[in-house]
């Protein structure tokens, strides 16, 4: 599905931050959010890379692709758990267990950014998401990590 404007304007990040361009998939039962990311040459951290075809070739950024688990995780939040940005929810990685590149992103065709919640606690006013990240492109394995995010409840909304 298209990204939903409210969606959009719900995420603590501009567009230029954000870098999907399309949900793919929510599965509430299975606490399952699958998204898509294009790549290409002007994506944050790719653009600086001094290219060389043979010892360094142009790839999706690593460090990006941690931040992309926070913002596949924050899509799981709006979709799956219900906390939204505008009624005071925020979310921070707490923990990386395990982070593992098992193959370059190259720019051109897009990566999926798969996001399952493995552990999810709620309460009113704090919520703790272990998640395992799976990122492909095409065919291939890019990244895999178990992760935990914290998301708290900043402000209340007031009574109606």
């Amino acid at each position: 599905m298209a990204l939903d404007p409210n969606f959009i304007a719900d995420c603590p990040y501009a567009p230029g931050g954000m870098l999907l361009d399309e949900i793919v998939r929510v599965d509430r039962a299975d606490q399952l959010v699958v998204a898509r990311m294009p790549t290409h040459d002007e994506l944050p951290i790719t653009r600086e890379q001094r290219a060389h075809p043979v010892h360094h070739p142009r790839h999706v950024s690593g460090g990006l692709m941690v931040h992309m688990t926070g913002i596949v995780a924050f899509a799981h939040a709006y979709y799956v758990l219900d906390l939204r940005h505008a009624d005071g929810w925020i979310g921070y990685g707490a923990r990386i267990r395990a982070a593992r590149f098992h193959a370059l992103a190259k720019p051109g065709e897009p990566l999926l950014l798969e996001c399952k919640a493995t552990e999810v606690r709620v309460g009113s006013k704090s919520a703790l998401a272990r998640y395992a990240f799976r990122f492909t492109q095409g065919d291939a394995l890019v990244y895999t990590s178990d992760q935990t995010a914290m998301w708290m409840k900043t402000v209340e909304q007031a009574a109606e």
